[in-house]
């Protein structure tokens, strides 16, 4: 930084800091520089000891900054699948930056910005700290697959560097179990089966109309209605209830599979529709 004066009205120069401070000259500018910043909170001062009247100062604002060591994301207190429609926690840990106050975090679906943050904690501290960022997130089934992960930023203002020094956290993919009664529509001929683990296994119950059944492996119009599977483990007893409509039709079709999987506390159950090629 240099300090200077435009008229030779003084008798010396100086600067006042810390660190590397030069020795005063009776030059009109002084320059003051260190090669490696040690000090976190520093407030140099240029001083001028003039001919006639009161010595002048200025001060310079100096803002020691670094970049965070490393950037992360995951849930609080969750691990694993999430379950559609049930509230989650991202959180973004931003280690040992500087100075916190000028800190933002972005939280990204795949490219699509969550939600921007900045620290709350207003305060003057220097040194580095490490400050964790949370979002409240509900997931739903077109979640699963998708990539979540946040992003740090210092945003130092015009003075700073450009860009702004940015570091990135690593991407998770999510997980999304759906736990809900749906429809499906079957072609005549198609076959519905159903996986159901847990651990232990459960025992596991078809019904429709309240009587018990075995599911169809070659439908048709009277296997239509809605079917219920009871899921009975150690620890607790689930269902979940699927609605089946038989479409009829000529020519030849091509019918996408049913995949749907239901996650409980101990109990998973994935519903399977298969279809094959009706002439």
């Amino acid at each position: 930084a240099n300090c200077s004066l435009q008229r030779m009205c003084f008798s010396v120069l100086g600067w006042e800091v810390l660190l590397g401070s030069p020795a005063a000259s009776t030059n009109r500018f002084l320059v003051w520089s260190v090669d490696r910043m040690t000090k976190w909170s520093i407030k140099p001062v240029c001083f001028a000891l003039l001919e006639q009247g009161d010595p002048c100062q200025i001060n310079l604002p100096v803002t020691v900054y670094k970049p965070p060591d490393n950037v992360s994301i995951d849930f609080v207190n969750h691990t694993g699948p999430m379950l559609e429609g049930h509230p989650y926690t991202l959180q973004c840990i931003v280690h040992d930056v500087a100075p916190v106050k000028n800190l933002m975090v972005t939280f990204y679906r795949g490219q699509t910005r969550l939600d921007t943050l900045q620290s709350n904690k207003n305060t003057e501290r220097s040194e580095p700290v490490t400050e964790i960022f949370t979002l409240n997130i509900t997931p739903s089934k077109d979640d699963d697959g998708v990539q979540y992960w946040c992003q740090a930023k210092l945003e130092l203002g015009p003075d700073g560097p450009l860009p702004p020094p940015v570091v990135m956290s690593q991407n998770f993919t999510a997980t999304v179990f759906c736990e809900f009664n749906c429809k499906h529509s079957l072609l005549e001929g198609d076959s519905l089966s159903c996986k159901v683990r847990g651990n232990p296994q459960p025992l596991v119950t078809w019904y429709r109309d309240g009587q018990v059944v075995v599911l169809p492996t070659h439908s048709s119009k009277k296997h239509a209605g809605k079917y219920t599977v009871l899921a009975k483990g150690p620890f607790e007893q689930k269902n979940f209830t699927l609605e089946v409509e038989i479409l009829g039709g000529s020519g030849k079709f091509w019918k996408s599979a049913l995949f749907c999987t239901v996650l409980y506390k101990h109990v998973f159950l994935e519903f399977i529709a298969t279809s094959k090629q009706i002439d």
